[in-house]
């Protein structure tokens, strides 16, 4: 189609009906779209939806790099890893030529208007001119010491403008091999393209640089000096280089530049599975928290490594997401079930008032945060389909209400928070995005802030999550062993294997031991015989039990400590936390317990 003479279609497939291109004659096509994949086929197409057959260039074996095409549209040039440029007639898919010359990877490729002239860069760090009616190379030019990967040419193709790994930019006069650095850079450059007198740099940096480039008239940067004539052996530019007479940039400082988000590029899951730290391109270390995609601290150029051990953490939490910085930004990955395996206590997540036992299921909560807008703006069922409806549905069945086997231990906790905390806060400044794939078609990516309830491609298990309170219920459990330790008075008060949520501390479980001793008579019945254990018993507590009503033993206080692997364990660790640092098998964990005197 040409859009710019009244959507006039310039050509149409032998196989499509006159009625569907009503306003335009058949004619040559002027250009033709290009897709490339690793599979090392060309595919030029026009898109099935107007009638048109993709035409296929077959011949290529490996990855495809590089394409051009002259602007008639009756020459297309590709190159990749096989070392050769191939030359195409894109309207039939055959292959004119193979043009060989280059030791490496072609990266980049750049063919006149007329199509007489091609030139090639290669990994090889050569630049080669391509006579195409000759079907042979004509010049090389030794410029970069390392790969070039991009290609920029003056109008008359007199002049080209080159880049690559080096993080230089070389402007190189095609018949006199005179070449000057025109500028350098801190990143490998990946893509030029020349506009009027600027020279627009693309790097893997975030940021996009214009240089001054004389694009009208290239002849004035060679007499600012410091150009050199371009070997035709690559060894010899790199030689030159390595002797010490590497040439001086004409440009210290660009004259454009478009600032970009700093790209991360490592990143490392904090054992709280709530924490990220994350370091960019420009060495700059934080801390993500998930659960709220923000920054919670910016630790400046600091070593990743060293921040990393600085912020260890000994607690286990299950890993209840994936996670990529493929893109430069953090990409998390959410997938059912696994990601409601984490319940962590809402203390430790300082919510205001909540209760110390209250538990919250992490992916629960940060899918309500997620989904807040889009729950909001969704249209709400009227009072008819209600009545219609499943009464059931926003309710939620809370295990706390199901019957425990007596040698469970029980925290005591809820097990769901919907009416008690609100959800996860994510910014609205700058809102992360929402990445998902429907059944009917392919993926699609909204802001949360832009959602607006009438989004039905939302997986089911989302809506049902945000919208109801309902997600599947993994094993949080775990099963051990509780025994007297070795050498210890004290009594043995369980007969099986116990089982608790994982993220149970170790203070309910002494809590547990402190509750059975109490209310279980001693093994000889006598008080003294607790006393000798380490029990302690104080006036207040005594006087408070005998108004209940309490029996002589029932009146004292043990002091306990649990074990593992004889090692004295922290109030504040978890079942999960033992098992992972201290007990270090895939067996049931085993406990021990012991009465102490008190301090």
């Amino acid at each position: 189609w040409d859009l710019d003479a009244a959507i006039a279609p310039i050509a149409k497939s032998v196989d499509a009906k006159e009625d569907e291109v009503p306003n335009g004659d058949s004619g040559p096509a002027l250009s033709t779209l290009c897709n490339v994949s690793s599979s090392g086929n060309i595919v030029s197409t026009n898109g099935k939806s107007h009638g048109y057959s993709p035409i296929a260039a077959k011949g290529h074996k490996d990855s495809v790099y590089a394409l051009d095409m002259n602007d008639t549209g009756t020459l297309l040039v590709s190159g990749g890893t096989e070392k050769v440029v191939r030359v195409w007639d894109p309207r039939t898919g055959s292959k004119n030529m193979k043009l060989r010359g280059h030791t490496d990877n072609i990266r980049a490729l750049l063919i006149d208007s007329t199509g007489r002239y091609c030139l090639s860069g290669s990994s090889d760090s050569m630049i080669r001119l391509w006579d195409l009616g000759q079907q042979r190379c004509v010049h090389s030019y030794a410029v970069h010491t390392d790969s070039v990967w991009a290609l920029a040419s003056t109008p008359s193709f007199g002049h080209v403008y080159s880049g690559g790994r080096d993080q230089s930019v070389y402007l190189t006069d095609l018949s006199t091999r005179e070449s000057v650095l025109l500028c350098t850079n801190e990143h490998p450059i990946l893509q030029l393209s020349l506009q009027d007198d600027t020279i627009w740099v693309a790097t893997t940096d975030s940021s996009v640089y214009g240089w001054p480039a004389e694009g009208q008239s290239p002849q004035k940067v060679f007499q600012k000096g410091g150009s050199f004539l371009a070997g035709n052996l690559s060894f010899s530019r790199a030689r030159a280089s390595l002797e010490g007479s590497a040439p001086v940039p004409v440009y210290k400082e660009p004259s454009f530049t478009i600032p970009g988000v700093p790209a991360i590029v490592q990143h490392e899951i904090m054992n709280n599975r709530r924490h990220v730290l994350t370091k960019d391109t420009v060495g700059s270390v934080k801390l993500w928290e998930i659960t709220r995609g923000a920054v919670i601290e910016d630790f400046g150029k600091v070593s990743f490594d060293d921040k990393k051990k600085e912020l260890f953490e000994m607690v286990s939490i299950p890993a209840w997401f994936t996670m990529d910085a493929r893109l430069g930004c953090l990409s998390v990955h959410l997938d059912t079930p696994q990601c409601f395996s984490a319940e962590i206590y809402a203390v430790d997540l300082n919510v205001t008032g909540a209760q110390e036992d209250l538990k919250i299921n992490l992916a629960h909560e940060t899918l309500r945060g997620l989904l807040v807008h889009w729950s909001k703006r969704r249209p709400k069922p009227g009072p008819h389909s209600l009545s219609n409806g499943d009464s059931s549905i926003g309710k939620d069945v809370s295990l706390k209400n199901l019957p425990h086997p007596r040698s469970d231990v029980d925290d005591g906790s809820e097990n769901h928070a919907n009416n008690v905390l609100p959800s996860f806060e994510f910014s609205t400044v700058s809102p992360p995005s929402i990445i998902t794939e429907s059944s009917s078609g392919g993926p699609w990516r909204k802001r949360i802030t832009d959602l607006d309830g009438t989004e039905d491609d939302l997986p089911w298990w989302c809506v049902d999550c945000a919208e109801n309170g309902r997600f599947p219920k993994e094993n949080t459990k775990c099963g051990f062993y509780l025994h007297p330790a070795e050498g210890s008075p004290a009594p043995n008060i369980t007969q099986g294997k116990l089982s608790a949520p994982r993220i149970l501390r170790v203070l309910k479980v002494a809590n547990y031991v402190v509750e059975k001793l109490v209310l279980e008579k001693p093994l000889d019945g006598s008080p003294d015989s607790a006393f000798a254990m380490g029990l302690t018993s104080g006036t207040s507590a005594l006087d408070s039990s005998s108004r209940l009503g309490l029996k002589p033993w029932q009146k004292l206080k043990p002091s306990v400590e649990i074990l593992c692997n004889n090692q004295v364990l922290s109030p504040e660790m978890s079942l999960a936390t033992v098992r992972t640092y201290i007990w270090k098998k895939p067996e049931d964990l085993i406990l021990n317990y012991r009465v102490v005197q008190s301090r």
